[in-house]
């Protein structure tokens, strides 16, 4: 036997997992519908997810391109055209220029450009600053790259906005990136300009990357969306990720973007080509008619969800639950203390005596325990159904 060879070593193939995945939690939102998924006649106001069908136009598309043999490996950056299409809606919803060819990557949904942008960019020990309540990836994506996530607490008392004070003190000598996801997961709370304006400041004077996943910038209800990239001093450090699954009701075609300067995209794009290749060919020509002749259908749904909104907001104040109108996405994010119960209590009392699911505030940060988030991209009849049995469950607790 070879000498080399001779060392000790464990026969269990169980020790050679990845401490990095071993270190990080299952997402709390999947591990609590595995229970849901097992309950008939259960209601569900948890999954993040438009009701809404994709468009008809978009779907068509995406059918014609597979009867017409457009079903083969498309640029590594996306389709030339499609990336025309964004960078010129880009331009014109924020102002701000990318160029086509080199600062724009075609991606498997936001969630593939989140992770090629943290690669890109962390290395082990790297601290990411990330405003909570959040979505739960974000601190998981960092962990798997050895980087450090620094949470930031907000409250129901600040709207759930940054507070820039507590931005500042975070920052250290490891700050790498800051990373916004605004309209917000779960709390649908939205940044004005002065304050982005001021996290812009931090960051040209700190020297880190603002990653801003704008995924829900469309789902905007009482103002327009302002997005950070509309500041063009700070063009040369900003990450802007979005897709088209929450605005197109495209969640199962998996396609979504990134836009950044060349020096990153550069970086990101070797990445892609490693892993990834290309997204979907049938999906990037079902987005060119999503970006060339959908945006009635949008404004369709944005109207809806903004009437579920009013809704469901109005009767978890009615009920007692201190409830924050969301500016935007399609989430609210009410306080149930008054009933006794933390978030997650709550959660599963009520899907236990009701049936009704929601998801703990608790899986998208410490900050969220007393909170839970449900989700209005349902039906109204669903939404005033599961309303009727949360009025009931918490009527038996509220004092």
């Amino acid at each position: 036997m070879d000498s080399k060879l001779q060392f000790a070593r464990t026969k269990n193939p169980q020790l050679l997992i990845s401490e990095a995945v071993k270190a990080i939690p299952p997402s709390g939102i999947r591990e609590f519908f595995d229970i849901v998924y097992s309950m008939p006649d259960c209601i569900s106001l948890g999954v993040g997810e438009p009701d809404f069908i994709t468009p008809w136009r978009i779907a068509e598309m995406g059918m014609y391109a597979i009867k017409d043999g457009y079903t083969h490996y498309t640029p590594n950056r996306g389709l030339p055209e499609l990336c025309d299409l964004i960078s010129t809606e880009l331009e014109k919803t924020t102002g701000t220029r990318y160029s086509p060819s080199e600062e724009i990557i075609v991606t498997m949904g936001v969630s593939q450009g989140l992770d090629i942008a943290l690669r890109s960019i962390v290395n082990p020990g790297d601290e990411v600053i990330i405003p909570q309540p959040c979505y739960v990836s974000y601190g998981a994506n960092v962990t798997l790259l050895g980087g450090k996530p620094i949470y930031i607490p907000t409250t129901a008392g600040e709207e759930f906005k940054l507070n820039i004070d507590r931005l500042r003190a975070a920052i250290t000598r490891r700050t790498k990136a800051i990373l916004l996801n605004y309209p917000s997961n779960p709390t649908g709370t939205t940044l004005p300009k002065s304050l982005l304006e001021d996290i812009a400041t931090l960051a040209e004077k700190y020297n880190f990357i603002i990653i801003s996943d704008e995924i829900y910038s469309s789902l905007c209800y009482d103002a327009k969306h302002w997005s950070i990239i509309s500041i063009p001093a700070i063009k040369d450090r900003v990450i802007y990720l979005n897709g088209f699954s929450k605005s197109h009701a495209m969640t199962g075609w998996r396609l979504g973007y990134v836009a950044a300067p060349k020096y990153l995209i550069d970086m990101m794009l070797k990445i892609h080509q490693y892993t990834a290749l290309c997204a979907s060919s049938i999906a990037q020509y079902a987005a060119l008619e999503a970006l060339k002749n959908s945006h009635k259908d949008v404004e369709k749904m944005v109207n809806e969800y903004r009437k579920r909104r009013n809704y469901i907001v109005n009767r978890f104040r009615s009920i007692g639950l201190p409830c924050l109108m969301p500016e935007g996405a399609f989430y609210v994010f009410p306080d149930v203390s008054p009933t006794g119960l933390d978030g997650r209590k709550f959660a599963l009392e009520l899907l236990r005596t009701q049936k009704v699911a929601v998801v703990p505030g608790d899986v998208f940060g410490e900050c969220g325990k007393n909170h839970i988030r449900c989700s209005y991209a349902t039906s109204m009849e669903n939404i005033n159904e599961a309303m009727k049995r949360i009025e009931i469950f918490c009527s038996e607790r509220i004092k």
